[in-house]
This record gives C-alpha cells, sequence and structure tokens, in this order.
C-alpha cells in the first residue's frame, strides 16, 4: 500500500476489522482454537476470574464492582452485544471502559503489535486479539 496515506490505511483497518467481526462465527472453531480463551485467561481473568463471573483475585482490591461476563446474553435479551462488548474492551474510540477503572486493552496491546510491524497491520492484530476475547465470552454465556 505504497500510496495510502495514514488515514486511508486506518479507515482499511477498521474495515477489515469489521469484515472480521461480520464473519468470525465462520471462522471460528471452537474445538481447534482456544486463542480466545488464552487472551482472556491473560488479559482478563485477574479481575473477571478464570469463570467471568467478576471474581478473579485483584477484584477484591479494586475499588469499584468487577462485573461478571456470563450474563451479558441474558442482560441483552438473550443477544449477545458483540460489537458493544467489541468496544469496551478496546476502549479507544469513544466508548470508557464502563466507567471503571478497567485497563483500556486497545493501547496496551498496540505496543507489542507495532513492534510486530508496521500502523496498518498493528491495528489489525489489536483487533483481532480483542475479537477474540469478545467471541470467547460469547461461548460461555449462561
Amino acid at each position: 500500500m505504497p500510496h495510502c496515506n495514514p488515514a486511508t490505511q486506518k479507515r482499511l483497518a477498521f474495515g477489515f476489522a469489521a469484515a472480521m467481526l461480520a464473519a468470525w462465527p465462520a471462522m471460528a472453531d471452537d474445538d481447534d482454537d482456544d486463542t480466545g480463551r488464552l487472551e482472556y485467561m491473560y488479559s482478563c481473568s485477574a479481575c473477571h476470574g478464570e469463570s467471568a463471573r467478576g471474581d478473579g483475585p485483584v477484584a477484591r482490591y479494586l475499588n469499584v464492582d468487577t462485573p461478571g461476563l456470563t450474563t451479558l446474553s441474558r442482560e441483552n435479551d438473550g443477544e449477545f452485544p458483540l460489537y458493544r462488548v467489541v468496544q469496551i474492551i478496546d476502549g479507544r474510540h469513544g466508548v470508557g471502559p464502563h466507567g471503571t477503572i478497567m485497563p483500556v486493552w486497545g493501547a496496551r496491546f498496540m505496543p507489542q503489535a507495532l513492534a510486530e510491524g508496521g500502523h496498518f497491520r498493528a491495528e489489525v492484530i489489536v483487533r483481532g486479539r480483542i475479537l477474540s476475547i469478545a467471541h470467547y465470552l460469547e461461548s460461555i454465556q449462561d
């Protein structure tokens, strides 16, 4: 993409991420792909717990309640709010991290992704990591 300016590259990255988001159920193979679970355990379970019920070992030290994440579908009329969950985890695009001290994972994932090769590629990597967590959360709803 030598002729693309940074703004165009960013739009393409977001478009690619949106396409991945739309295609994710068809692409994911729960038997073979543990990526989302592993990413959740590494990045989220300290606060939200291994069972995603808000009971992680760090939760008791926080001055805010750590929400459980297994009832998101029930709380949204039986539909998992995938796009909203992706926005909350990412936290970089106008959606505060649900009014708490939750880390902004989009920004936290970015430095490593940038080190792996350029802004365009980094944005796709970050979106993929966040989407894998969201897909995992969708798979563990009560």
